[in-house]
């Protein structure tokens, strides 16, 4: 069994739980997720079965979109729902839309985040979340993150009550924690915020309606049509460059042969997919550390 299974992560369970599960309903122990999505959160989770667990993290470095929920009024030890409330502070009068858009303008671009400490983000060989589970709070390191762009999904010009909700769209680069984003939003209105809600509606070239939930799964594994709906490992590497190659030379990289790196391509500093007249790729190449002007192999994904 080789592709991707595009799954829509229900709400309670982490992404190595979903990984566990399948192993179990596929049948098959070479399976990987692709980036951690919290247990509250639900929504495009691309599994890796067989050789494509080989091409996982180029999904997990692409980039993400999500729809969420922030509440102003209140902030909680996690950034989202599940935490214990930390702050709290009534909102008195209202937001006016025009503040709201103008907060989300100002967070769109290249920001700087401190991850939460109830993340999977390691400190001194220690994932953050023991620290906070043991109650220590350690220095985070900051990181620079992309939001692509933030839309706000509420057509209201005014928002009143003690506590105001909203939901919003945001398109973002790999390592952004929306419920940072979720914080920020609220601090700059000037209230203690958290995320009430988060779905995750892309991830690289998968979106929501490519999904299938578990229940799915299990029926095409008992229909026996399970590789109906498994992508191919290709659909991972849509967004790298590619590099198409004839048989002559496919069998060169097939071997892990170093390659001149074609003019087309040699101002590219990323992986570059080597791929045949018929759109499989071989291999993922790299610029030569040493040698100017020639790439080598990072992964040869198919030499059968």
């Amino acid at each position: 069994m080789e592709g991707i299974l595009p799954l829509f992560k229900p709400k309670g369970m982490t992404s190595h739980d979903c990984v566990f599960k399948l192993r179990k309903i596929l049948r098959t122990k070479k399976v990987g997720h692709t980036g951690t999505l919290d247990p509250d959160v639900t929504g495009v989770l691309p599994i890796c079965i067989g050789r494509a667990t080989k091409v996982a993290e180029y999904i997990t470095d692409a980039g993400k979109a999500y729809e969420g929920e922030v509440t102003i009024g209140f902030s909680t030890t996690t950034e989202d729902a599940s935490g214990d409330v930390v702050a709290e502070r009534k909102v008195s009068g209202s937001l006016k839309r025009e503040d709201i858009l103008a907060v989300i303008q100002s967070l769109t671009g290249e920001i700087q985040q401190t991850p939460p400490m109830y993340s999977a983000v390691k400190v001194n060989g220690k994932r953050l979340y023991e620290y906070a589970r043991q109650g220590i709070e350690v220095e985070r390191p900051t990181r620079k993150v992309t939001i692509y762009s933030i839309e706000l999904l509420d057509d209201r010009d005014v928002f009143t009550g003690e506590t105001i909700t909203f939901k919003f769209r945001v398109s973002c680069s790999k390592g952004t924690y929306i419920r940072t984003l979720a914080v920020m939003m609220g601090e700059q209105l000037g209230y203690p915020a958290h995320m009430s809600e988060l779905t995750r509606i892309q991830s690289s070239s998968f979106a929501v309606k490519d999904c299938l939930t578990f229940t799915e799964i299990e029926e095409h594994m008992e229909k026996g049509t399970i590789d109906d709906v498994l992508r191919p490992l290709e659909m991972a590497l849509s967004h790298l460059p590619k590099y198409q190659i004839n048989d002559t030379v496919a069998e060169k990289v097939k071997n892990g042969a170093v390659l001149s790196i074609p003019a087309e391509l040699s101002m590219i500093k990323g992986p570059i997919a080597i791929e045949t007249s018929d759109g499989l790729v071989l291999a993922i190449y790299e610029h030569h550390p040493t040698k100017p002007g020639l790439m080598k192999p990072s992964k040869v994904l198919r030499n059968d």
